[in-house]
């Protein structure tokens, strides 16, 4: 007992000594921007964030905005919102150096004298990198990850790293070492995660480029719930060397990807990361620059869509956002092609769940050994650490009752090598028979619902099933953007009142109240184009953006 109380006691000092130097990172950055206040009283701070990225980054290629201005102003906005919502981890002091450095650049990058913000989780020399672990403090990275190198040789600037949920594996911001990151919208709502605190940066206006990971939605539920722009790329597009966070053996397959407040900013991005410099860095990226052409075209283009996935049930708003965004594209001269999904079902439980826990949750449950608190979910542990015999003797018992929860009981047990294998295979399949009913249909990309409005704290830890209409893309590895394209209405909270959800059971309650006292929130749609497109998915990014 002495030893573990000593053990626990080393723990929560490592967690005090790490909230310590969060609060001195926002006084370094209150510090910064009062010095340069008061050496250029007269600097326009609100216009220069009003700027939206591509024209900032005209004005600072052609010398008519300095980029200190620009630098200091979002270190200032940063931190008026990391104070209302808790979404910064730390400042990387190094930005002042070598925004120095930047007033005497050899060539002028795409992104230069860009402020950008990195989630916690992609590598930058010096700094750690936690996912919420207690014990990833004070393992400052050796280097830079890749995509944060071709970033600075962009000339962007990295400024600050933003909270994550413990272990990324939540679509809420959580952790204990950081607390809660609150949405910037509403206070009371989640901001999405994983990539939660680049959501609530970004939502919020501290930052005008971020950037994240996604194995699951974790760029595209933040996106979502906070009301701007991003882009889940096809999984090896782009590159950090960061994804050996997302610690387990995936047939899920993560990327890194960029968020803004609009598709113009995503696609300069886009322009900027498809560079030899990338290429360079990592020779397993496929060296596909950024094609202007397909971004630029403007021939009418053939949509897929769908309205549910039958396995989540839509709020009112997210099935009236696909039906508007349809009715615009037909209206804009594009052909609409109804799209039929089937067996979700199979594919969360047996490919995402499944696949994600392999080993029966093994692996998984290293990473939080020795951690003070295993995060949020408890009964999940409980499944994880039981023998597969008991896990199929629960399943069997729960199936009349609680279809939902007897299918994850059995997805969570330890596979053979044989097993998972056919598991690859079956994923396989399952994505070129996807590929071939698209061909089929002759479709360019696809509209598609995307979970929203943003839910309150606490629910997505919850509501962990409700990940359906972002993971099948994960599963997939297809391209896939999210635009808000509307709000909810009086009447949209009025037809929540019938809400009952497929299975009708507690997680469908759950979702349902979830939902509720949303009025004025953002609702986005999902756009997906087939793996390697992610030019042809932003421009129909662009266009649903436009209408």
């Amino acid at each position: 007992l002495l030893l573990r109380w000593r053990r626990r006691r080393r723990l929560w000092k490592k967690v005090e000594e790490a909230r310590q130097r969060q609060e001195r990172s926002l006084v370094q950055m209150e510090m910064a921007v009062w010095r340069f206040r008061e050496q250029h009283p007269s600097v326009n701070m609100v216009s220069i964030l009003n700027l939206p990225l591509p024209e900032l980054s005209k004005k600072l290629r052609d010398g008519s905005l300095p980029p200190e201005h620009v630098f200091y102003a979002y270190v200032g906005k940063a931190l008026q919102i990391a104070t209302e919502t808790n979404c910064i981890t730390e400042y990387l002091q190094e930005s002042e150096i070598q925004l120095r450095k930047a007033k005497l650049p050899e060539k002028l990058g795409l992104l230069y004298g860009v402020p950008v913000s990195i989630k916690d989780s992609i590598d930058c020399e010096g700094h750690d990198s936690t996912l919420g672990f207690i014990k990833n403090l004070n393992k400052p990275a050796a280097e830079d990850s890749v995509v944060v190198q071709v970033l600075r040789r962009q000339g962007a600037i990295p400024f600050v790293k933003t909270n994550v949920p413990q272990s990324l594996i939540s679509y809420d911001c959580n952790n204990l070492i950081f607390g809660q990151t609150f949405n910037p919208l509403l206070y009371t709502r989640s901001p999405g995660g994983s990539s939660g605190g680049e959501g609530a940066l970004v939502g919020g206006g501290g930052s005008i480029l971020g950037f994240g990971t996604d194995v699951g939605g974790s760029l595209r539920f933040p996106a979502a719930f906070c009301g701007i722009c991003a882009l889940k790329p096809t999984g090896n597009r782009l590159r950090s060397s960061a994804m050996n966070a997302l610690f387990w053996s995936l047939p899920v397959v993560a990327a890194v990807g960029p968020m803004a407040k609009d598709v113009e900013s995503l696609a300069l991005c886009m322009r900027a990361l498809l560079s030899e410099d990338m290429f360079n860095l990592d020779s397993t990226v496929p060296p596909l620059p950024f094609n202007e052409e397909v971004y630029s075209s403007t021939r009418p283009l053939r949509i897929g869509y769908y309205e549910t996935d039958f396995f989540t049930m839509p709020s009112p708003a997210m099935r009236r956002a696909v039906r508007e965004t349809k009715q615009l594209l037909e209206d804009a001269g594009h052909t609409l092609v109804p799209f039929e999904l089937t067996n979700i079902d199979y594919v969360i439980f047996n490919f995402c769940t499944r696949g994600m826990f392999a080993d029966g949750g093994t692996s998984f449950l290293k990473k939080f050994k020795g951690e003070l608190e295993k995060s949020s979910m408890g009964l999940f542990f409980w499944l994880m650490k039981s023998p597969s015999w008991l896990k199929t003797v629960l399943s069997w018992i729960a199936k009349p009752f609680m279809p939902r929860f007897s299918h994850i009981i059995r997805s969570m047990r330890a596979n053979t090598v044989d097993e998972v294998w056919s598991l690859h295979h079956e994923i396989e399949d399952f994505c070129h028979q996807f590929i071939a009913q698209w061909k089929k249909l002759n479709l360019d990309v696809m509209l598609c619902p995307m979970l929203g409005p943003a839910l309150g704290i606490g629910y997505p830890g919850k509501l962990s099933v409700a990940v359906s209409y972002t993971m099948l893309y994960n599963a997939l590895d297809f391209p896939a953007g999210v635009v808000p394209v509307t709000r909810v209405t009086d009447e949209d909270e009025q037809e929540l009142k019938g809400y009952k959800g497929y299975f009708r059971d507690w997680w469908d309650r759950t979702l349902a109240k979830a939902f509720h006292g949303s009025v004025g929130l953002p609702v986005a749609v999902q756009c997906v184009a087939l793996p390697w497109q992610e030019e042809l998915c932003l421009r129909f990014m662009k266009e649903v953006e436009a209408l």
